[in-house]
Protein backbone atom coordinates (compact mmCIF):
# COMPACT_ATOMS: atom_id res chain seq x y z
CA UNK A 1 0.00 0.00 0.00
CA UNK A 2 1.31 3.01 -1.21
CA UNK A 3 0.61 6.47 0.76
CA UNK A 4 0.43 9.88 -0.91
CA UNK A 5 3.29 11.98 -0.71
CA UNK A 6 3.53 14.99 1.90
CA UNK A 7 2.66 17.91 0.34
CA UNK A 8 3.87 20.12 3.21
CA UNK A 9 7.26 17.84 3.07
CA UNK A 10 8.21 18.83 -0.47
CA UNK A 11 8.01 22.82 -0.21
CA UNK A 12 11.81 24.08 -0.24
CA UNK A 13 13.12 25.15 2.79
CA UNK A 14 13.56 28.64 1.11
CA UNK A 15 11.88 30.01 -2.01
CA UNK A 16 12.43 32.85 -4.27
CA UNK A 17 9.59 34.70 -2.42
CA UNK A 18 11.77 35.02 0.67
CA UNK A 19 14.37 36.64 -1.16
CA UNK A 20 13.97 40.22 0.05
CA UNK A 21 13.70 39.37 3.53
CA UNK A 22 17.06 36.93 3.33
CA UNK A 23 18.64 40.50 1.98
CA UNK A 24 16.71 42.55 4.79
CA UNK A 25 18.72 40.08 7.06
CA UNK A 26 21.95 40.25 5.68
CA UNK A 27 22.04 44.26 5.99
CA UNK A 28 21.52 43.38 9.65
CA UNK A 29 24.67 41.41 10.12
CA UNK A 30 26.28 44.04 8.05
CA UNK A 31 25.55 46.31 10.61
CA UNK A 32 28.59 44.79 13.30
CA UNK A 33 30.93 44.59 10.50
CA UNK A 34 30.80 47.95 10.17
CA UNK A 35 30.68 49.03 13.61
CA UNK A 36 33.62 47.11 14.19
CA UNK A 37 35.80 48.57 11.04
CA UNK A 38 34.79 52.37 11.65
CA UNK A 39 36.09 52.03 15.29
CA UNK A 40 39.25 50.36 14.23
CA UNK A 41 39.67 53.07 12.09
CA UNK A 42 39.22 51.62 8.76
CA UNK A 43 37.23 53.75 6.48
CA UNK A 44 37.79 52.44 3.46
CA UNK A 45 36.37 48.68 4.16
CA UNK A 46 33.32 50.44 6.06
CA UNK A 47 32.31 52.50 3.39
CA UNK A 48 32.33 49.13 1.01
CA UNK A 49 30.20 47.42 3.64
CA UNK A 50 28.12 50.51 3.89
CA UNK A 51 27.72 50.75 0.34
CA UNK A 52 27.03 47.52 -0.01
CA UNK A 53 23.95 47.55 2.42
CA UNK A 54 22.78 50.65 1.14
CA UNK A 55 22.54 48.63 -2.31
CA UNK A 56 21.08 45.51 -0.56
CA UNK A 57 18.10 48.03 0.35
CA UNK A 58 17.21 49.17 -2.89
CA UNK A 59 17.50 45.19 -4.51
CA UNK A 60 15.28 43.82 -1.85
CA UNK A 61 12.57 46.63 -2.68
CA UNK A 62 13.01 46.09 -6.14
CA UNK A 63 12.43 42.47 -5.85
CA UNK A 64 9.21 42.75 -3.97
CA UNK A 65 7.55 44.97 -6.26
CA UNK A 66 9.05 43.58 -9.73
CA UNK A 67 7.69 39.82 -8.70
CA UNK A 68 5.26 40.94 -5.96
CA UNK A 69 7.63 39.13 -3.48
CA UNK A 70 6.11 41.17 -0.59
CA UNK A 71 5.26 40.04 2.87
CA UNK A 72 4.15 41.50 6.30
CA UNK A 73 7.21 40.55 7.86
CA UNK A 74 9.26 41.81 5.06
CA UNK A 75 6.71 45.29 5.60
CA UNK A 76 8.65 45.34 9.41
CA UNK A 77 11.84 44.15 8.40
CA UNK A 78 13.58 46.37 5.79
CA UNK A 79 12.65 49.35 7.76
CA UNK A 80 14.02 47.46 10.70
CA UNK A 81 17.15 46.91 8.85
CA UNK A 82 17.48 50.65 7.55
CA UNK A 83 17.18 51.82 11.60
CA UNK A 84 19.57 49.23 13.04
CA UNK A 85 22.09 50.29 9.90
CA UNK A 86 21.92 54.08 10.37
CA UNK A 87 21.91 54.61 13.57
CA UNK A 88 24.00 52.16 14.82
CA UNK A 89 26.80 54.23 11.99
CA UNK A 90 25.63 56.97 13.25
CA UNK A 91 26.10 56.58 16.66
CA UNK A 92 29.21 55.20 16.21
CA UNK A 93 30.44 57.98 14.00
CA UNK A 94 29.09 60.52 16.99
CA UNK A 95 31.41 58.45 18.98
CA UNK A 96 34.69 59.06 16.87
CA UNK A 97 33.90 62.53 16.91
CA UNK A 98 33.14 62.76 12.91
CA UNK A 99 29.46 64.01 12.99
CA UNK A 100 27.33 66.47 15.23
CA UNK A 101 26.28 64.88 18.34
CA UNK A 102 22.65 66.80 17.75
CA UNK A 103 22.44 65.58 14.88
CA UNK A 104 22.47 62.10 15.37
CA UNK A 105 20.07 62.54 18.41
CA UNK A 106 17.56 64.42 15.73
CA UNK A 107 18.26 61.32 13.48
CA UNK A 108 17.29 58.64 16.98
CA UNK A 109 14.36 61.23 17.79
CA UNK A 110 13.06 60.64 14.49
CA UNK A 111 12.75 57.07 14.42
CA UNK A 112 12.02 57.01 18.25
CA UNK A 113 8.09 58.74 17.59
CA UNK A 114 7.64 56.94 14.72
CA UNK A 115 8.73 53.19 16.07
CA UNK A 116 6.80 54.24 19.28
CA UNK A 117 3.64 55.90 17.24
CA UNK A 118 3.63 52.82 15.36
CA UNK A 119 3.52 50.76 18.81
CA UNK A 120 0.64 52.96 20.08
CA UNK A 121 -0.95 52.78 17.02
CA UNK A 122 -1.37 48.56 16.93
CA UNK A 123 -2.12 48.36 20.42
CA UNK A 124 -4.72 51.13 20.24
CA UNK A 125 -6.21 50.79 17.34
CA UNK A 126 -5.25 48.33 14.53
CA UNK A 127 -2.27 46.17 13.23
CA UNK A 128 0.28 48.64 11.38
CA UNK A 129 0.71 48.04 7.85
CA UNK A 130 4.41 49.93 7.32
CA UNK A 131 3.91 52.48 4.32
CA UNK A 132 6.77 54.56 4.27
CA UNK A 133 6.06 57.97 2.83
CA UNK A 134 8.02 59.69 0.03
CA UNK A 135 9.47 62.14 2.38
CA UNK A 136 10.48 59.03 4.80
CA UNK A 137 12.43 57.06 1.87
CA UNK A 138 14.06 60.65 0.52
CA UNK A 139 15.67 61.02 4.68
CA UNK A 140 16.79 57.50 4.73
CA UNK A 141 18.56 58.22 1.40
CA UNK A 142 19.92 61.48 2.73
CA UNK A 143 21.26 59.58 5.87
CA UNK A 144 22.80 57.15 3.78
CA UNK A 145 24.48 59.42 1.53
CA UNK A 146 25.54 61.81 4.44
CA UNK A 147 27.62 58.53 6.51
CA UNK A 148 28.90 56.95 3.42
CA UNK A 149 30.45 60.97 2.28
CA UNK A 150 31.76 61.63 5.97
CA UNK A 151 33.57 58.28 5.77
CA UNK A 152 34.88 58.35 2.00
CA UNK A 153 35.78 61.99 3.48
CA UNK A 154 38.04 60.51 6.57
CA UNK A 155 39.12 57.23 4.60
CA UNK A 156 39.99 58.52 1.00
CA UNK A 157 39.98 63.18 1.81
CA UNK A 158 36.81 63.29 -0.39
CA UNK A 159 34.13 65.01 -0.49
CA UNK A 160 35.17 68.36 0.47
CA UNK A 161 33.82 69.72 3.81
CA UNK A 162 31.16 71.69 1.63
CA UNK A 163 29.26 68.74 0.94
CA UNK A 164 29.38 67.15 4.04
CA UNK A 165 27.43 70.64 5.53
CA UNK A 166 25.12 69.86 2.33
CA UNK A 167 24.71 66.66 3.13
CA UNK A 168 23.67 67.12 7.09
CA UNK A 169 21.63 69.73 5.95
CA UNK A 170 19.31 67.52 4.18
CA UNK A 171 19.62 65.27 6.80
CA UNK A 172 18.10 67.90 8.98
CA UNK A 173 15.47 68.94 7.04
CA UNK A 174 14.14 65.87 5.83
CA UNK A 175 14.26 64.43 9.33
CA UNK A 176 12.19 66.84 10.96
CA UNK A 177 9.98 66.90 8.05
CA UNK A 178 9.27 63.07 7.61
CA UNK A 179 8.66 62.54 11.46
CA UNK A 180 5.99 65.38 11.65
CA UNK A 181 4.93 64.08 8.42
CA UNK A 182 4.47 60.45 9.91
CA UNK A 183 2.38 62.40 13.33
CA UNK A 184 0.00 64.10 10.96
CA UNK A 185 -0.78 61.04 8.65
CA UNK A 186 -1.16 58.07 11.51
CA UNK A 187 -2.49 61.25 13.99
CA UNK A 188 -5.31 61.41 10.95
CA UNK A 189 -5.87 57.60 10.44
CA UNK A 190 -6.26 57.13 14.11
CA UNK A 191 -8.72 59.75 14.53
CA UNK A 192 -10.92 58.28 11.33
CA UNK A 193 -10.42 54.65 12.85
CA UNK A 194 -12.36 55.97 16.07
CA UNK A 195 -15.16 57.40 14.48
Amino acid sequence: MTTAPDPVARRPLIRAAHIPNLICVLRIVLVWPIVSALVGGRFVMALSLVAIAGLSDGLDGYLAKRFDWRSRLGGLLDPLADKLLLVSTFVTLAWLGLVPVWLTALVILRDLVIVSGGLVYQAIVAPVQPEPSRVSKLNTAAQLLYVCAVIANHGVGAPPGQFLLAAGAAVLVTATVSGLDYVVRWSGKAARAGR
